[in-house]
């Protein structure tokens, strides 16, 4: 589907996306790795590619608090847990069966 409004719309899913993920920090990174084959720091990394292909080149660290609501670091330290010896395993399947 495409519409004369279609960047808008897609902007605004993603912002709601970002909300989403802010108001669900119980759920891991390793979590959507395994679920969905990418987390909040794969974002990132894709906001820092767009920014860098529109010519607004923005760093690692901006790019992270963009997508966590904060320094990652703070983030970090309140919210990521270890990763279970289940995780683990899991996430090995997972990257074996979509690699």
């Amino acid at each position: 589907m495409t519409t004369p409004n279609t960047t808008e719309l897609e902007a605004a899913a993603f912002r709601r996306l970002l909300q989403h993920l802010r108001e669900r920090s119980d759920v891991q990174n390793i979590d959507l790795m395994i679920l969905a084959g990418f987390c909040r720091n794969c974002l990132s990394n894709w906001y820092q590619e767009a920014a860098e292909a529109a010519g607004t080149p923005v760093d690692k660290e901006a790019a992270r608090e963009h997508v966590y609501g904060e320094p990652f670091a703070q983030w970090k330290a309140k919210h990521q847990r270890d990763a279970t010896p289940e995780q683990l395993a899991a996430f090995e399947a997972a990257q074996k069966a979509h690699g």
